[in-house]
């Protein structure tokens, strides 16, 4: 199947889903990028996915809006050590302030509460203007004062 072929354009009522990054959608999902101005808070998707494929213990998904992939998450996934960690999360460009992100990291937060100590998810991110600290705290995430790599930690309580 050629996943480049056109989609959808998808509409803010769009059921949101997250699926599995497979040989169907593989290409769609590197394909997505966000605004020039936010390069710098996420990794392009086709290094998150090589970084996936070199790591054990890793969940990865295309964030779906109806029939049309819009964006991409990357979990860490260790339930023999139950720390969850959204490693990556990004909506494309066109895709964003539609809703999208938001019902998307719902569904992250109900698949790590639904993982043996699935109490709560951590993640880092870029505290410069324009980065995503004001969306991730809309949801919830509180710093713990740590930071890695230029990255404040946040953490949610789920």
């Amino acid at each position: 199947m050629d996943d480049r072929a056109e989609s959808p354009a998808p509409s803010r009522g769009d059921v949101v889903t997250l699926r599995p990054v497979d040989d169907d959608n593989v290409r769609a999902v590197i394909d997505l990028d966000v605004a020039a101005d936010q390069r710098a808070f996420v990794a392009p998707n086709v290094r998150s996915l090589a970084e996936a494929f070199a790591t054990t213990k890793v969940w990865v998904r295309a964030i779906y809006a109806g029939e049309t992939p819009v964006g991409f998450a990357m979990l860490s996934d260790d339930d023999e050590q139950p720390r969850y960690y959204l490693w990556r999360f990004m909506v494309d460009a066109r895709y964003q302030g539609m809703g999208f992100g938001g019902a998307a990291l719902d569904l992250v937060h109900a698949y790590v509460r639904s993982r043996p100590g699935g109490d709560r998810i951590h993640l880092s991110y870029v505290p410069d203007e324009g980065g995503p600290g004001p969306f991730y705290r809309s949801y919830g995430y509180v710093d713990t004062g740590r930071v890695h790599d230029g990255e404040r930690e946040a953490v949610k309580v789920l």
